[in-house]
């Protein structure tokens, strides 16, 4: 006799009621979104910041030139921000003065000479008006259609014809392409002086280093500064390091990560791989296993990147939500930590150690 299926026990009244409360919260959470946009678009953490930190509604409204008669429209789009944590309130009535929370102190335009406000975060406007960018939702508004057919072709390539980041995309829409990159070299930015003050350990006794997919140079430098006596090459590809020379302070080397990595004592893989699949994570890895020397002659990868936690509570949910990011526009995916495990092995690395979890991002040290 085949086995019932067991019964669920029906909602209670108070249930539902949370229920129906829950999903207009999921339903509306587009809106945070938007909102977080509509007031980066208005200047409005930057003007709190040029106030001194604290402003009302009537100062906001004139700083910003903004129509008296918005008012109570802002009012109302300032109190779901307070409660969401991007500002703080003494009340939040006309009178009441709003201050900057660490998270909006993100979202502040760097000073007269663009320094950020916040040693070592650089400003993240670029990749909130990225990720929130039309082409962006356009393709998560496409991702039922995407999931219903069998197709090789990544989601946003299906809904736009074209590949964020690169050249297809300069095509298709110039503007929103350097956004995209705006935000990918914000995101990237972000945090690394906090790693070279709680992880220094990670690079003491260094000689040299690669810094794959290393940009602009601009990590390798401040890694420089920190450690005089290590030999930096950035390698990426090569319209990025483009006209670039090297100045006696940081190399570069144009090339392909998944072809060859130039050898030094520590290859650093610094918010690279959760934009790579597994498959190509591996190869990459394997490469830079080539690069360094033996464990014995201080050879390792270092790697800084997103590691899902085990643990529920707004890391993790953040974590998630830039995991089925992933999805919209590209291959890669955000790992925990034994999915990194697995790929280390996969790439015929001995052991790995991991040195610290700092906000969303793990930093593994790898050994051959």
């Amino acid at each position: 006799m085949a086995a019932q299926a067991p019964t669920m026990l029906a909602p209670t009244n108070e249930e539902l009621l949370q229920a129906q409360a829950d999903l207009w919260r999921h339903s509306l959470y587009y809106i945070t979104s938007l909102s977080l946009q509509c007031v980066i678009k208005l200047g409005i953490p930057t003007a709190i910041h040029r106030a001194g930190g604290a402003a009302s509604l009537p100062d906001l409204v004139t700083a910003l030139s903004l129509p008296p008669s918005k008012l109570p429209f802002l009012r109302r789009l300032m109190r779901l921000l307070v409660h969401s944590g991007v500002f703080a309130a003494d009340d939040t009535t006309d009178t009441g003065t709003y201050r900057l929370t660490p998270l909006s102190c993100l979202l502040v335009d760097g000073d007269d000479d663009g320094a950020a406000i916040v040693d070592g975060h650089p400003s993240q406007v670029p990749t909130v008006l990225a990720m929130g960018s039309r082409h962006c939702v356009e393709a998560a508004m496409g991702l039922a259609d995407w999931i219903k057919k069998d197709s090789p072709s990544l989601l946003f390539e299906d809904v736009h014809g074209a590949t964020p980041f690169d050249e297809s995309m300069a095509d298709l829409d110039p503007e929103t392409h350097g956004l995209l990159n705006e935000g990918l070299a914000a995101h990237d930015g972000s945090g690394f002086a906090a790693v070279l003050r709680e992880c220094r350990e990670v690079f003491q006794g260094l000689e040299s280093l690669t810094d794959c997919g290393g940009g602009d140079g601009a990590t390798a430098r401040t890694i420089v500064e920190a450690f005089p006596h290590i030999k930096c090459t950035v390698l990426d590809l090569p319209r990025v390091i483009g006209d670039k020379k090297t100045d006696g302070v940081v190399s570069y080397v144009a090339g392909d990560m998944l072809s060859f990595i130039p050898p030094a004592q520590a290859v650093m893989l610094k918010v690279v791989l959760h934009h790579w699949s597994d498959q190509d994570c591996v190869k990459i890895l394997a490469h830079c296993k080539k690069a360094i020397p033996s464990r014995e002659a201080g050879g390792k990868v270092i790697i800084i990147d997103v590691v899902i936690s085990s643990t529920s509570g707004p890391l993790l949910e953040a974590e998630l939500l830039m995991d089925v990011g992933m999805i919209l526009i590209g291959k890669g995916q955000q790992r925990d930590e034994n999915k990194w495990c697995d790929l280390f092995k996969k790439a015929g690395f001995s052991d790995y150690k991991t040195v610290k979890k700092l906000g969303i991002r793990g930093i593994f040290e790898v050994y051959p």
